[in-house]
């Protein structure tokens, strides 16, 4: 059997290069590539580390925007989970940075808690320590 690694996810946003500075600010991250996208409709930034991103997809024609929720939604985006070794150091960043943490929770394996980013995408925040 081959083992498979979750290498990027690619979501629209309204405007990648704030997304991006929030994400990196937030986590870390750098950006790896940024660009114009496939057949010049829009641009793309990639943010994360060396082994995963997220690309964030900025469309020129946002008239068509429609925010539904996600969890309704077959297919949809129900939240981007990232792992790290100070939950409670991230807490306070996710709250400097003008989020607001909910729906905490202390279960096997680890402690997590949640918070919608921009254009409404929810951030599952993980420890494992």
């Amino acid at each position: 059997m081959t083992t498979a690694t979750l290498e990027h996810v690619n979501y629209t946003v309204s405007n990648a290069a704030e997304t991006a500075q929030t994400l990196c600010k937030l986590f870390g991250w750098a950006v790896r590539w940024e660009g114009e996208a496939m057949n010049g409709v829009g641009y793309t930034i990639h943010v994360g580390n060396e082994s995963s991103y997220l690309a964030l997809y900025e469309p020129k024609d946002q008239s068509g925007r429609n925010i539904d929720s996600s969890h309704i939604t077959a297919g949809g985006l129900n939240h981007v989970a990232v792992v790290v070794d100070d939950i409670d150091a991230m807490e306070a960043q996710v709250k400097a940075a003008g989020y607001h943490p909910q729906n905490h929770g202390d279960y096997e394996p680890g402690r997590r808690f949640y918070f919608d980013g921009d254009d409404g995408v929810e951030f599952e925040i993980v420890s494992y320590t």
